[in-house]
């Protein structure tokens, strides 16, 4: 793949930066009293943080593996 190696740099930074911060996250959105209703079962906060915690590991994942490729040429 032909990318410049400041690109790739760029795109793995960006694939560390989002593996390293939303895990996190979904560890405080799990225990947020808002995630769960009465009954325990999930609401909206918990299905919507848990699409965009999905979301942004999955592009976090593909943007890295752009990257990598990129640096390996």
């Amino acid at each position: 793949m032909e990318i410049p190696v400041a690109w790739s740099l760029v795109l793995v930074v960006a694939a560390v930066w989002n593996l390293v911060v939303w895990p996190p996250f979904w560890k405080r959105v799990t225990r947020d009293p808002r995630a769960r209703d009465d009954a325990a079962r999930p609401t909206r906060f918990y299905t919507v943080h848990a699409v965009l915690v999905g979301v942004s590991l999955l592009l976090g994942a593909l943007v890295g593996v752009v990257g990598v490729l990129g640096l390996l040429g």
